[in-house]
């Protein structure tokens, strides 16, 4: 009988699979937080829109006391931030997305280059399997007819 196949680096190999399933994961996460940042965003910008109208609105009927002027600003003020922030937000999650989408690569590439590696050895079994299997027939055929085995 001859022997089976084995994969000496089996173990790495598969510590290599797993760690591109957790890139993957990874970044599938990173992903939605980019989704969600740019919700944010757009809903800020959104009530940048709102806050400026309505401070336009106010302005346009006449005579606005200076507390109701200042209190407009301070809201507006306040929404601007908040846009900022979601501006922050949203490139902080596109520079994640593109570093996870770069761990995903390195894995991905340790990962096939392991199993290249398997095939690679797994053919060089089955062609020595091959090659033995060779010899012991032609030694049977040898010893079936008569002739010594060469």
């Amino acid at each position: 009988m001859a022997p089976s196949f084995r994969f000496r680096l089996e173990r790495v190999r598969a510590v290599r699979e797993r760690k591109e399933k957790l890139a993957q994961l990874e970044l599938a996460r990173s992903i939605t937080r980019l989704t969600d940042s740019q919700a944010g965003v757009r809903s800020a910008e959104a009530e940048v829109a709102h806050a400026r109208e309505e401070q336009r609105s106010v302005r346009a009927e006449g005579t606005v006391g200076a507390a109701e002027l200042i209190a407009g600003q301070a809201f507006l003020e306040r929404v601007e931030a908040e846009h900022r922030r979601q501006q922050v937000e949203l490139e902080r999650s596109e520079a994640e997305v593109a570093d996870r989408g770069q761990q995903l690569a390195t894995a991905a590439s340790e990962h096939e280059a392991l199993v290249r590696l398997r095939e690679r050895r797994r053919g060089e079994h089955n062609r020595e399997l091959a090659r033995r299997e060779t010899i012991i027939h032609d030694e049977l055929a040898a010893v079936r007819f008569g002739r010594s085995p060469a």
